[in-house]
């Protein structure tokens, strides 16, 4: 058994990477955009470059994360009845997203109305900044919530367990929809992006093992074709149809970690590793920490209280600023959860589960 956990070691070190692109994603839009008292012109050069470097990011961050969420509860949906499977894959999970979306709420409205409260919320498209319980309730069920990958989770697992006899079908499906809602959107950001990153939970979920074994076993000699095929994909993906190039890094990502694997082995202590073994604490917490920052940061530099080389290296190395102390504070929560309140912040109270023997 030690043995075969080893072997997936490379599989957690993904999820570690892709929350880590996750927090800079969100420490790049809450901060540089909002830099409107720049006047230095490398200082500006820097911003932009962050910005339009954090959009190219998108084909390869949530793609490949939702394909691993889909391949590790791939048994769930499978093969475990759903009573058994119900309380760790749905209402757990649920508890998480109603938790820290209670908690985001009132974190994210005080910090405004005490850092910046100037600040106009009010037309903010997300649960977080709802002004009215009535309207943080309608974003939560809409998926307008900086927590939406949770709520993608809970949804594609009722899904493709509901219709797993019909996988291949649904797959099709799913990706005719995933490329639809490019062009022909809902009125809620979350929700298109929920159905934008169906195919690749559900290629994770329904396909993920025999895709993993062949990456595991893809030689060389297949490069050629596989380097024709992002090529290709490069296209689709201007014309504002990211999928191909999306499935391309996939395949891309999970060969390059597991090579890695085998030169370096696994480790248990490696960092990546990790963060990807305690995604959801940072993942609950990071967005409140990093609007803080932001409120702190954006209002000194728009005042410029900085000189320009503070400003310069500050604007550089933000990002990982940023996540360096997005990753201590999560993993710190997660200790003091598990530590002292039987980690009640990331998993419900015992008798509010159902019991289970499927592990």
């Amino acid at each position: 058994m030690k043995q075969k956990q080893q072997k997936q070691l490379w599989i957690n070190q993904i999820k570690g990477m892709c929350i880590c692109l996750v927090v800079v994603y969100h420490s790049v839009i809450t901060f540089y955009p909002n830099l409107t008292g720049l006047e230095n012109h490398l200082a500006i050069m820097v911003s932009k470059a962050w910005v339009y470097f954090n959009l190219y990011l998108a084909p390869f961050r949530m793609p490949v994360f939702f394909f691993i969420s889909g391949y590790l509860i791939r048994r769930y949906i499978s093969e475990v009845p759903w009573k058994q499977c119900l309380d760790k894959r749905v209402l757990s999970i649920l508890y998480v997203l109603i938790l820290w979306g209670a908690v985001q709420w009132f974190g994210l409205l005080h910090l405004n109305e005490w850092l910046a409260p100037q600040r106009d919320i009010s037309d903010i498209s997300n649960a977080a900044y709802a002004e009215s319980p009535g309207e943080f309730l309608v974003g939560m069920l809409t998926a307008s919530t900086s927590l939406w990958y949770l709520y993608a989770l809970i949804v594609y697992f009722i899904i493709f367990k509901a219709f797993y006899r019909f996988r291949v079908a649904l797959f099709v499906v799913l990706v005719g929809l995933s490329i639809a809602i490019n062009f022909l959107p809902t009125p809620w950001w979350g929700l298109n992006s929920v159905i934008r990153n169906m195919p690749y939970y559900s290629l994770g979920a329904f396909f993920g093992g025999p895709l993993i074994e062949s990456v595991k076993q893809w030689r060389p000699r297949r490069l050629p074709i596989f380097a024709l095929l992002a090529v290709a994909s490069v296209p689709f993906y201007f014309l504002n149809v990211p999928l191909f190039i999306s499935m391309i890094s996939i395949v891309a990502i999970m060969k390059v970690f597991y090579l890695y694997e085998q030169w370096r082995g696994a480790n248990e202590n490696s960092l990546f590793n990790v963060i990807g073994s305690n995604t959801i604490a940072v993942y609950t917490t990071h967005r409140i920490l990093i609007e803080a920052m932001s409120l702190v940061l954006v209002a000194k530099i728009n005042q410029k209280a900085f000189s320009d080389t503070l400003l310069l290296a500050l604007l550089l190395t933000y990002p990982f600023i940023s996540l360096a102390l997005c990753t201590l504070v999560g993993l710190a929560v997660r200790k003091f959860s598990t530590t002292f309140v039987k980690d009640a912040l990331f998993s419900p109270p015992k008798p509010l589960t159902l019991n289970s023997d499927a592990r």
